[in-house]
């Protein structure tokens, strides 16, 4: 690390402003006297008891109430007030507020959550004892002004929760009525309500999130970008097909990011994944296998163990990985002489294992304070052993010459992934401040090695070259947040961030000499490169509600800079000291009903290693790939209107449109490289002028009888590149929908079928087929030369529950049509090019799950019974 770049003076800089700012508003705002107080007088008080009317000891009874939230600007769920059930069962709820109306809820480990609305009879709009108040006739209560305070002590007698195995499937129901949430700036996904992912990882997760696409290589997109991957609230150096689908519980997906997240990700937002982690005294956790019909076995497991002030957890999953995948390229080659078209036809395999632990310890030192400690390991090999078919066609002015080879792909790649992480959280005694710390460390260390057969059928000639690659990454991130509420309306939010990444890969070509039997290593291809990135940032938001409306405007600050180093010798570099990327949000509730909110961001996309790395690729002879270290990052403007309308009976609709706007787009261009009979055709990126993006997104979920339940998201943009500064004239733009459809039904006897769907139309997207040292690290890549054809899949699951409903198996089928087929079309002054790919059709899983736990409340009673404000940390007063 360099304590010399100005990114480093940024970042001390940007801390120790926030300690100046913590010390300054320390105290918040003194609150105004008069008219904006609450009159926190009531008590609600009863006892727990199960069917037998026996008192329920140390049951978690939580008291909410809704309340517009100016950080997610939605309306949301607020703990009000929270307690521990006494070893008979009593509980009280003191000190509340006595306006609007509460919803109640009991929990306990085997017995299933109850939930009740209850209030004190006064609406929220009213002044206890306020003559007249809303009643007809103005004539308010008995005795004028005065009221009894009686009335705002409320005995709720007693509240029975029955066991879960007798009365989960209601609570089922209602759970999976709740798997999307829809908000004005993101949508929440319950992936643990997915039972087309069972077994799978995240890439069959985040298949039916709305607004997401994954292609058959786990290359995400978000409105045809590529996001920026998080876990947990963090980058993450993993891939989608490193994480088990099972260890997800939600899926946030944002579209326009405000100051306080990270700047990058370009054009399409963040993707957050959030991982299970339960706290619960006593201790409980599930136990998973499953199998495919292409010969793929997975197995996992979790386990949560919370006891005094330590909570404990434990996931471990495992996945081995078979299938086939197949390939056509037909290519016209306008240049040369003679001219020439080719033909490619390719099948191969893939097989692999991977397995990932992930563990951790909560320690609530005191009641303000909580430390967590986090290690994740991660190891996996897998092969993709490939034939291609080639043929070429020369065209001379006297016929047409054929020449033909096959080619015989040999590989393997190693990697393994070892984290580490902790993270700090103090609460203040003022409702709503908070500090946040953490660091995260990840060390990634890969292996590869591909050899290449080649044997031309018209001669007895034969070509053989291996590629030997090894390298890896080491990143450490740094982050701070601070939240204060200057007071009842106003919030301050301020933070600061850093990122340090050091990237190292060597890559290098053998040709086999038959004369000496011996591997001869090219020199001329050969690659040893090493990449620096660092980040610096630091951000400052403040947020204003009022009666029917409310903003947050934010700016956020970023130094950035990477360099590259080839063999030692060449050094690419790019330095940006300080970018800015301010945020506006004004969200207007029109009713208890419908929301409007209005958002404006500047954010950016830097290019990735395999982006930069200028190596030349040559797994596939058709299509070479190289990357260009001249890149410099992208800087995208967003703008949304964003509409939300919350019907009875569970129904929501989101309406979004949204316009974007690209300078330096990183898009894929191909141009000819080499003289003569050796020219050939090689794909790498390059920085366009400009791009544009408008459209709107439609999101509706229904809640179409008790037991259906259908979520719909429709998505309208039209998309245009300018790259004329790459290639004079060379602009593209394409009209693109997008359809995602997501329905579960409960059936009797304890069923549940599943059924999900895409759709998409031509993208403006390049043909990148996925294969190489590329794969995985492209997600949706724009393009000024093609376009991506349409395709579409129908996926299916079925899941009985058993064992008393501890237990479940599922078994779901993707592509069940055999329509899923994607490829692309490309065309330029060069070539013209079709490309198409598809792996096994109509796949069957088959998985079993069992769910298990226990409480001994002997071993957990407290003398304060109460929790914190945040529902999540006991604590004393």
């Amino acid at each position: 690390m360099n304590s010399k770049h100005p990114g480093w003076r940024f970042f001390y800089l940007l801390m120790l402003s926030q300690l100046i700012s913590i010390s300054v508003f320390g105290q918040g705002f003194p609150a105004r006297p008069g008219g904006g107080e609450q009159m926190n007088i009531g008590r609600f008080y009863g006892r727990v008891v199960d069917e037998n009317g026996k008192g329920i000891g140390y049951a978690a009874v939580s008291l909410f109430r809704t309340q517009f939230d100016t950080t997610t600007r939605t309306q949301q769920e607020v703990l009000v007030n929270g307690q521990i059930t006494d070893e008979h069962g009593d509980f009280s709820l003191e000190k509340l507020p006595i306006r609007g109306e509460f919803t109640l809820k009991i929990s306990f480990l085997g017995y299933a959550e109850i939930s009740k609305t209850v209030s004190f009879g006064i609406p929220s709009g009213e002044r206890p004892g306020a003559p007249g108040g809303n009643r007809p006739g103005g004539q308010g209560r008995p005795g004028g002004g005065g009221f009894s305070a009686d009335k705002f002590d409320i005995d709720l007698g007693n509240i029975n929760l029955v066991e879960e195995a007798s009365n989960l499937e209601e609570v089922t129901v209602t759970a999976e009525a709740t798997g999307v949430q829809l908000a004005l700036d993101r949508k929440i996904y319950r992936v643990d309500k997915d039972n087309t992912a069972a077994g799978g990882t995240a890439v069959e997760a985040l298949k039916n999130v709305p607004s997401l696409a994954v292609d058959m290589d786990g290359n995400l997109s978000l409105r045809n970008g590529s996001p920026q991957l998080f876990v947990d609230g963090r980058p993450t150096t993993l891939s989608l097909d490193q994480i088990a689908a099972d260890a997800i519980e939600t899926v946030e997906v944002i579209t326009n990011p405000s100051a306080k997240y990270d700047a990058s990700g370009g054009q399409s937002g963040i993707v957050n994944i959030v991982l299970k982690k339960d706290r619960r005294i006593g201790y409980s956790g599930s136990v998973r296998l499953g199998v495919d019909t292409q010969g793929g076995k997975n197995a996992g497991g979790n386990l949560n163990v919370g006891e005094g002030k330590v909570n404990a957890f434990l996931n471990a999953f495992y996945n081995e990985r078979r299938g086939d995948s197949f390939n056509n390229s037909d290519r016209q080659n306008l240049f040369g002489s003679p001219l020439t078209n080719v033909y490619q036809r390719g099948t191969g395999e893939m097989k692999g294992s991977f397995g990932n632990v992930r563990t951790g310890i909560d320690w609530f030192m005191d009641n303000r304070n909580t430390i967590t400690f986090q290690g994740s390991l991660t190891r996996g090999q897998f092969g993709r052993p490939e034939v291609l078919n080639v043929r070429t066609d020369s065209l001379f002015s006297s016929g047409i010459t054929s020449s033909e080879y096959i080619r015989n792909n040999d590989g393997e790649r190693n990697f393994r992934n070892l984290g580490g992480s902790v993270l700090f959280k103090h609460l203040y005694p003022k409702k709503g401040k908070e500090i946040t710390a953490d660091i995260n460390y990840n060390n990634i260390l890969f292996k590869s090695d591909n050899e290449y057969n080649t044997d031309y059928l018209s001669s007895d000639r034969f070509f053989r070259e291996r590629q030997e690659g090894d390298g890896g990454t080491k990143m450490l991130t740094l982050q701070t947040d601070y939240v204060n509420p200057l007071s009842e309306k106003i919030k301050l939010e301020m933070g600061a961030y850093a990122s340090i990444r050091q990237v190292d890969n060597d890559n290098f070509n053998y040709i086999y000499d038959a004369a000496t039997d011996r591997w001869n290593r090219v020199t001329n291809f050969n690659d040893e490169y090493s990449f620096n990135d660092q980040v610096f940032a630091g951000y400052v938001s403040i947020s204003h509600e009022f009666e029917k409306w409310g903003y947050q405007v934010g700016l956020r600050g970023e130094s950035s800079r990477y360099e590259g180093t080839l063999a030692g010798e060449s050094t690419f570099a790019n330095d940006y000291p300080l970018s800015l990327f301010p945020s506006i949000f004004v969200t207007r509730k029109l009713n208890e009903e419908d929301n409007l909110q209005f958002s404006l961001t500047r954010r950016i996309n830097r290019p990735n290693f395999f982006q930069l790395i200028p190596f030349t690729d040559y797994s596939d002879s058709l299509n070479l790939r190289r990357g260009n270290p001249d890149l410099v990052p992208e800087f995208t403007s967003s703008a949304e209107i964003s509409y939300q309308n919350i019907f009875k009976n569970g129904h929501n609709l989101l309406i979004t449109t949204y316009y974007k706007r690209a300078r330096d787009l990183i898009t894929n261009y191909q141009f000819t490289d080499g003289e003569g009979a050796g020219e050939v055709v090689v794909s790498t990126f390059a920085n366009s002028n400009s791009s544009e993006a408008y459209g709107v997104e439609f999101t509706l979920r229904n809640q179409i009888s008790k037991g259906i339940d259908l979520t719909s998201n429709v998505n309208l943009y039209n998309s245009k590149v300018d790259a004329s500064n790459v290639e004079s004239g060379l602009v593209n733009e394409q009209f693109t929908w997008f359809l995602k459809e997501n329905m579960n039904i409960k059936l009797p006897a304890g069923f549940t079928l599943q059924l999900s769907g895409q759709y998409q139309s031509k993208t403006a997207f390049s043909p990148n087929e996925g294969r190489g040292r590329f794969r995985g690290f492209g997600g949706a890549n724009n393009s000024a030369q093609g376009y991506s054809t349409p395709y579409w899949y129908v996926d299916a699951a079925v899941r009985k529950d058993i064992m008393k409903r501890k237990g479940s198996i599922t078994a779901s089928m993707d592509d069940v049509f055999r329509s899923r087929r994607q490829g692309s079309y490309s065309e330029s002054a060069l070539f013209i090019q079709e490309n198409e790919r598809w792996r096994n059709f109509q796949v069957v899983r088959v998985n079993f799950s069992y769910r298990f736990g226990k409480t001994d409340s002997s071993l957990f009673k407290r003398k304060n019974m109460n929790v914190n404000d945040n529902g999540s940390d006991m604590m004393g007063s």
